[in-house]
């Protein structure tokens, strides 16, 4: 059974032996103008990953860095990098901040916050029927109608960012977070098709989350755990951390045909000092930059772009993005025409990737959050 070719274009439808020299600039794309029907490909649904490899390292490794892919498992990492080298990482943490509830007339309605902006305030996402209007309040309930129902209520106080905006600005009667960690759902992305389980509050967040605020996971690192990091640590191979909370805009398809005419979704982002200097200190020993998800190269390379340390990003990375930090990536396979294909595109080539994820197809890898991963490398110039 395959997905249609526009899989992707809406969202909420559940439906060492080689020669490990970098692929070339694709000999044919270097001056091509892109359209966003040039990362579409075909996807077999049922490679579309419902839940997690049994162990985090057991999921599959597609090593992509030369010409010719080589098949492996994702705990054979620590022997592909080499002493000196540093693995950057997205921190964030995933809150649960799918909420459900109803209108005072009983209308039920879905929000997903996107953000806390300030104190109880919060930007959402809004499934309903019918709007309810400026200043009107709606009731909060968790997985039984019980107790919260009529204890947490939300104002409607607002459009974002701005007044034609398409999220929504509510002001809580409590705690954000709290209510979130409360009454909340784990955020799973739309192609994932069953409600969220006790077993998605554990998987489908790294091991090492620390700053509440994604609603949804760098599903890169997810591949990671304690056992993996301490024979990387052995190694000699050093970790450091970013932070860019993940928006629900990352599952948003690009709907323009041009792809210059795309507004990416902005997203907040934080750079430790600690983090620049050790990659500085790794630049400086001929050690090379290994981005762990596509969160990371967007966080890293902003930087590189404003020389803000933190803020809000939208940066938009497509083909002829001229990559200034990062090396190697690690990352899972993402949607048909999304911007993230772009990304990846941009890094390893259009024709190494569009490969690439031929053969993925073909060897019947994992696709998409809770799927397998590759590890690439960037094209030369």
């Amino acid at each position: 059974m395959h997905a249609p070719p526009s899989l992707g274009t809406d969202p909420s439808d559940p439906q060492d032996t080689m020669n490990l020299i970098a692929p070339h600039a694709d000999s044919i794309t270097a001056n091509r103008q892109f359209c966003t029907q040039d990362f579409d490909f075909e996807l077999p649904i049922e490679l579309i990953a419902q839940h997690p490899a049994a162990e985090r390292t057991a999921s599959r490794l597609l090593d992509g860095r030369a010409s010719l892919p080589v098949h492996r498992v994702f705990r054979e990492l620590p022997d592909l990098l080499q002493k000196g080298d540093l693995l950057v990482f997205n921190d964030t943490k995933v809150v649960k901040a799918r909420l459900f509830g109803e209108k005072a007339t009983g209308g039920k309605l879905e929000l997903l916050i996107e953000r806390v902006v300030s104190g109880n305030e919060v930007v959402a996402h809004m499934k309903v029927s019918k709007k309810p209007r400026l200043g009107d309040w709606v009731h909060l309930y968790g997985n039984t109608r019980g107790g919260g129902q009529d204890i947490i209520k939300a104002q409607l106080i607002g459009r974002w960012p701005d007044e034609d905006g398409a999220l929504f600005r509510f002001e809580l009667s409590h705690d954000p977070y709290w209510v979130m960690a409360q009454f909340g759902h784990v955020p799973l992305p739309p192609y994932i098709t069953h409600a969220d389980e006790a077993a998605d509050e554990q998987r489908y967040q790294t091991v090492f989350a620390k700053h509440p605020g994604a609603v949804a996971a760098p599903t890169a690192a997810l591949h990671f755990d304690e056992a993996l990091f301490q024979q990387l640590k052995a190694k000699g191979i050093e970790r450091a951390f970013v932070t860019l909370h993940v928006g629900a805009g990352t599952f948003q398809p690009v709907k323009a045909e041009n792809i210059a005419d795309h507004t990416m979704h902005f997203e907040r982002y934080s750079i430790p000092p600690e983090t620049l200097e050790t990659i500085k200190q790794c630049k400086a020993r001929g050690g090379r930059v290994i981005a762990v998800g596509t969160t990371t190269v967007r966080t890293l390379e902003s930087y590189t772009k404003n020389q803000q340390t933190s803020g809000d990003t939208n940066i938009f990375i497509t083909p002829g993005f001229d990559f200034q930090i990062v090396d190697l990536l690690i990352t899972n396979f993402h949607l048909p025409k999304s911007t993230l294909m772009m990304l990846v595109s941009a890094f390893a080539g259009y024709e190494h990737i569009m490969a690439l994820y031929q053969t993925a197809v073909q060897e019947k890898y994992r696709f998409f959050s809770y799927g397998d991963s590759m590890l690439l490398s960037r094209r030369l110039p």
